[in-house]
């Protein structure tokens, strides 16, 4: 991109970070976010009021949780684009977890409102709160090859591993595959948190000698001190992997693959929503298996 400018959209816990460290690097961020009062702790950031008013910027992010709330915010921008298009090469940058299928729909709306000025890239990231603190998150983007090669320099402000993965919807199904992973991980490590303690062993010292061994791991290293300590504050809303689970179970459904440690994955997750642990951090999972355990024991 030659012109340093761009719009985000959504200034949560991912978000103002992300859009921080864009800022830091020199460039113009123009913004906007349901709740004013995040703007106080952002330096290098304006605030619009509407996101329509992003309408002029070369490249406009969204990092709101689903695709249904990004349409939604987005719509009177599309209606501005309807009445006068951007300039051609215009993006909109969706790093939210989304459907693959449903996120190259959302590109033929824009593609149409815009009169073809304007494309829609699915660069969804990884790596938490932490790494979008730290400017280190994993960024898989869907994209042409000439889109991806004019956004990078935008998206490596937020990311050290940024990769074009295929073209639109290619960047989300990464992230389904990613979510696949990092869930059932979890889960498993919580089941044998719950196991080793009601067996009498110290969770932290089996993390400790799992960590050196084959079963090692990013999500151990991370999300293993919490399952241990039973620390459920949110760093990321457990719901969310019910939701990223469901678009692994849709997408292997489509190009017919089977998919049996996701279906048994989101049955859990499920289950951690109906016990309303959802807005607890993912970590919560061994308190959803631990509540099986005392329903189970109360039958």
């Amino acid at each position: 991109m030659t012109s340093k400018r761009v719009g985000f959209v959504g200034l949560g816990l991912m978000g103002a970070p992300m859009a921080a460290n864009i800022a830091e690097a020199g460039w113009v961020v123009k913004a906007w976010n349901r709740s004013e009062a995040v703007f106080e702790g952002l330096a290098g950031i304006s605030r619009v009021g509407t996101v329509a008013q992003l309408r002029d910027e070369p490249a406009i992010v969204f990092m709101l949780p689903d695709l249904p709330f990004i349409e939604s915010a987005a719509e009177g921008l599309l209606d501005a684009w309807r009445s006068e298009p951007p300039q051609p090469g215009t993006a909109v940058v969706i790093m939210s977890s989304v459907s693959p299928t449903d996120v190259r729909q959302f590109g033929e709306r824009v593609h149409q409102a815009s009169s073809g000025n304007a494309v829609v890239v699915d660069a969804p990231v990884s790596g938490g709160t932490i790494g979008a603190e730290n400017g280190t998150l994993a960024i898989m983007a869907g994209a042409s090859e000439a889109d991806f090669e004019r956004l990078q320099p935008l998206l490596e402000t937020m990311g050290t591993t940024v990769r074009r993965m295929g073209p639109l919807g290619s960047g989300s199904l990464a992230k389904a595959c990613n979510q696949l992973i990092v869930g059932t991980t979890t889960a498993a490590l919580a089941e044998a948190a719950e196991l080793a303690e009601r067996s009498g062993m110290d969770v932290a010292a089996l993390y400790e000698v799992l960590a050196g061994g084959l079963a090692g791991s990013r999500v151990l290293e991370i999300v293993g001190p919490r399952l241990a300590a039973k620390d459920y504050a949110p760093t990321g809303p457990a719901k969310f992997m019910h939701k990223d689970l469901a678009f692994v179970i849709q997408s292997a459904e489509s190009v017919g693959s089977p998919v049996p440690m996701a279906s048994a994955a989101i049955e859990l997750y499920g289950e951690l929503e109906r016990q309303g642990l959802g807005d607890q951090d993912l970590a919560v999972v061994r308190q959803a298996i631990a509540n099986l355990a005392m329903s189970s024991a109360a039958n």
